[in-house]
């Protein structure tokens, strides 16, 4: 087992069991002589910054949850916070109700860092309503509250392309490493910035929707692909949707189309029904 120090968004259960970590038990944890940044790049652009720590004054603290975790999870963590890439990991002392304890933490990288990035709505409101939950003090929660954030930016409805390319299913699709799903398109990681690919191992060979489903702000946890399908999911997260949609299709190349279930014909009429993603 192992201690782990989460400040950003793995402060939020939620968010933390989203990434395949379920902690063993959580408490309260002050890391003092340290400050909150939102300096880390997000892999894309309109997600803009994400937590960090760097050392401060004093006078400086930051709040989160102390979690203790299976040893198997450090593996997942690793890949979730692109460890030697975005972060690497440094070990902490932070103060709880039941006295100093060591800790590990991801501090982020030089070649992510950008002073000029702000952290979204949505990433800020899972911080905040963790912290709630958590039982953060009211003043960390209050200067949570009035950060700046990133403008958000309105995206086209997703368009597959004319030429529609192949059509993959699970089994075709986690063959290659490069190819990743969303929304029932598909497309090749291989050519893409090199801040992107460490994505390979995560998105590589999967359908990422549920992934992005279980990050926005608004997710239980409990949703399923089923209900993504049958469209019984917000507007609000429809929009996420459609704008990694768009941002995939910036970043990566279009190749296809995903198969969520034997009846493709019947499949596609409703969701570009739900997504208004009527082909050009």
């Amino acid at each position: 087992m192992f201690n782990y120090f989460g400040y950003g968004s793995n402060i939020n259960i939620i968010s933390l069991k989203a990434k395949g970590v379920e902690p063993l038990s959580s408490e309260i944890a002050v890391l003092k002589g340290w400050k909150l940044k939102f300096n880390v790049a997000h892999w894309f652009h309109h997600e803009g910054g994400v937590g960090n720590i760097e050392p401060g004054t004093p006078e400086d603290w930051v709040e989160g949850m102390l979690h203790q975790c299976r040893d198997e999870h450090l593996k997942t963590l690793d890949l979730m916070e692109a460890y030697e890439i975005g972060y690497t990991r440094i070990e902490i002392g932070v103060e709880t109700n039941s006295g100093l304890k060591s800790a590990m933490a991801y501090v982020g990288l030089p070649n992510y860092i950008n002073n000029t990035c702000l952290p979204t709505r949505r990433y800020m409101n899972i911080i905040i309503e963790g912290g709630k939950k958590a039982g953060l003090s009211d003043s960390y929660l209050q200067k949570l509250e009035s950060h700046p954030l990133k403008v958000s930016k309105d995206y086209p409805n997703f368009h597959h392309p004319a030429k529609n390319g192949t059509i993959f299913t699970e089994e075709s699709l986690k063959k290659n490493k490069y190819l990743t799903a969303l929304c029932g398109a598909v497309f090749d990681m291989k050519n893409s910035r090199k801040n992107l690919q460490c994505l390979f191992d995560l998105f590589g060979g999967k359908d990422m929707t549920l992934f992005h489903i279980k990050r926005h702000d608004t997710s239980t946890g409990n949703e399923t692909i089923e209900d993504y399908l049958k469209g019984n999911i917000s507007e609000a997260l429809k929009n996420y949707l459609n704008a990694y949609l768009n941002e995939y299709q910036n970043e990566f190349v279009y190749v296809g189309r995903y198969q969520y279930s034997p009846n493709t014909t019947q499949f596609y009429e409703e969701i570009e029904s739900t997504y208004k993603t009527i082909e050009t």
